[in-house]
């Protein structure tokens, strides 16, 4: 059975405790995040991680479950919009300048795997799209693709660059054949059409991609917990 820990993970960049669960030996690291306001523990606490628990146990997968800060950045109500993405990209710095290159040598690899549903959809995607040589897979389930309706009333262009469906419009493509990109939803999806539209711009671009539309399925844990696996195996 695979070894899961809990690691409380103090960032110099946040000046604050992450809170991060990791569960496996070895294997192909994939970073993992909840949906909005879910804690660290969501993907496992609702059989998410148990579905791919098969390749976790043969050491070919290892996964990263972290907390997002979705209540100090663009769920922070109380914030402006200007205060809620210099927060997100404070903790994009922490993403990219202490997490990863820690997993990156936990894992001996060069390049992480990123996967979350819904909210988490999103941040996976946009790391992938922000620093693809840091990503071998984006695997996005009911992900969002822009954050322009949780920060309004603002024209601050470090929103533009944390809305994937806009600045990769006018992104080199090269930057993403080495990746793996699966983007899922379903006819029943809240989230449908942001995946449509994100299909649409990797179309645009000649960006290879697996656009996963399923039938008669809803934005929830059965659809995901279905899909992960299976692409874990195909990539796996």
């Amino acid at each position: 059975m695979a070894t899961v820990s809990h690691i409380p993970y103090f960032s110099n960049i946040l000046n604050r405790i992450i809170d991060i669960e990791v569960t496996g030996h070895w294997g192909h690291p994939i970073l993992m995040f909840p949906s909005s306001y879910g804690t660290y523990t969501q993907n496992r606490d609702f059989g998410l991680n148990e579905t791919v628990m098969h390749y976790v146990d043969q050491g070919r997968i290892k996964l990263y479950n972290i907390e997002t800060l979705d209540g100090w950045s663009f769920y922070a109500d109380h914030m402006s919009s200007e205060n809620k993405i210099a927060n997100y990209e404070q903790y994009l710095e922490f993403m990219v300048q202490e997490l990863i290159p820690k997993i990156q040598q936990d894992c001996n690899t060069h390049r992480v795997a990123v996967a979350g549903c819904s909210f988490g959809g999103y941040h996976a995607g946009n790391i992938a799209f922000r620093f693809p040589d840091l990503v071998s897979h984006l695997f996005s389930m009911s992900g969002v693709f822009n954050i322009r309706n949780l920060t309004p009333l603002s024209d601050d262009m470090r929103i533009y660059f944390n809305c994937p469906d806009e600045f990769v419009l006018n992104d080199e493509p090269w930057k993403y054949n080495h990746m793996h990109i699966v983007l899922n939803t379903s006819d029943w999806d809240i989230c449908l059409s942001r995946n449509q539209r994100m299909h649409h711009v990797l179309n645009t671009k000649g960006i290879t991609h697996w656009y996963d539309e399923r039938r008669w399925m809803e934005h929830d844990w059965p659809l995901w917990k279905m899909v992960f696996p299976e692409y874990i195996a195909t990539y796996f």
